[in-house]
């Protein structure tokens, strides 16, 4: 079925997450990334949500062909007025793991007689599930297994992600699904004019620049980049290290303070959250992209700065760690900051093979991930819920 075009096979799909605003990562970008492709696909596509804040224009606004946006609470008490809500809804899709927001869904999909399926999003990794061991294993036991067995599928996005999050539910059903890139944007590239508005050498290769570009988070490896560019400054190779983000404020103090008393200030900037295209710009005129992480379940900028053309350093805490090596586009290396300087400076000292790796990770990312390469198996994956596939 192509874009805009209507059947009998169409599927009316309600999505929910807490709040779409764009620096919280991944999750969001996911929801409006997969809502957008379905709803071009000719599916009824709704979203519901506590907060609205970066939902594209066009939803607001109602123009034919996009997702519907309801704004409101999920409140204890509601599940009737939510049943309401999901009334001639093939199916209910379930965005994260630890709200109970989600319990209260999924028990008015229940009384509306509609199936859900419910995207983990990393959450149940075994990274995630050793910090705050407790409190999520009396979620679990509570409310959250029957959750998880309840769903028609709790969706993945990769086979790691699926053989660690498996172990949290024994009975129910696991799918794999790669996650929808929106690569409209990085059709045409914009080149570095728009990235030197926040960082004027960037593009001139010299100093060579590494980008960081995610939540600023304890599991990100942010503090293995930091010692890393330490490594290759002691060794004579100084580098621009760009760290564009945001996050909890005691943490981003502990980072800065970081970087100040290693005597690193000319050569790591924080350069805040950047979106739009100066973000592609950041992606294509980086001369690498690194992402030291712990845990990531797919890992979205990772594969933009693919689509971007450029090399990507990561880690084996990215569950989509073998994607990315048969990308040809990254070097997957141990999480220490020697690893990390070591493959750096290997890529920098070649830069044709960086250029081809650029090449060769852009060409996979549009030949995998783009959203008419993936979106059949959701249609699939949605009609299967619903009991029609």
């Amino acid at each position: 079925m192509t874009s805009g075009e209507t059947g009998p096979t169409d599927v009316n799909i309600v999505h929910y997450h807490t709040g779409i605003r764009l620096e919280q990562g991944g999750v969001v970008r996911a929801v409006l990334d997969l809502s957008t492709a379905l709803a071009a696909a000719g599916h009824a596509v709704t979203l519901i949500t506590a907060n609205a804040q970066d939902v594209p224009a066009p939803w607001r606004d109602g123009d034919a062909g996009t997702p519907r946006v309801i704004e409101t609470r999920v409140r204890p008490g509601a599940r009737r007025h939510l049943a309401k809500r999901l009334a001639g809804a093939d199916v209910l899709h379930l965005h994260g793991m630890w709200t109970p927001d989600n319990i209260e869904l999924a028990a008015a999909a229940r009384r509306a007689g509609v199936p859900y399926v419910i995207s983990v999003h990393g959450m149940l990794d075994d990274w995630c599930m050793a910090t705050s061991r407790l409190r999520k294993r009396l979620f679990l036991a509570a409310v959250g297994r029957r959750l998880l067995h309840d769903a028609a599928a709790v969706h993945c996005t990769a086979q790691a992600e699926l053989e660690q999050a498996r172990v949290w539910f024994p009975r129910g059903r696991g799918v794999v699904i790669p996650l929808v890139c929106d690569l409209t944007p990085f059709e045409t590239l914009p080149g570095p004019e728009p990235a030197r508005r926040h960082v004027p050498e960037i593009g001139r290769g010299d100093p060579p620049t590494l980008l960081f570009l995610s939540r600023l988070h304890r599991k990100k490896g942010i503090e293995l980049l930091i010692g890393a560019a330490e490594e290759l400054a002691n060794a004579g190779r100084p580098c621009l290290v760009l760290i564009a983000g945001t996050g909890d404020e005691p943490y981003v103090a502990t980072l800065r303070s970081t970087v100040a008393d290693r005597g690193l200030g000319e050569r790591v900037r924080f350069v805040g959250f950047i979106d739009g295209v100066e973000k592609i710009s950041l992606y294509e005129s980086a001369d690498l992209f690194v992402l030291p992480t712990s845990q990531e379940n797919f890992g979205f900028v990772l594969f933009e700065a693919l689509a971007a053309g450029t090399a990507v350093i990561t880690t084996r805490g990215a569950d989509t760690w073998p994607e990315m090596e048969s990308s040809g586009g990254a070097v997957v290396t141990e999480a220490s900051p020697s690893a990390i300087a070591d493959a750096a400076a290997a890529l920098l000292d070649d830069p044709a093979r960086r250029q081809a790796m650029g090449a060769a990770g852009r060409r996979w990312v549009f030949g995998h991930l783009a959203a008419e390469c993936v979106i059949g198996e959701y249609e699939s994956f949605y009609r299967a819920a619903a009991g029609g596939g």
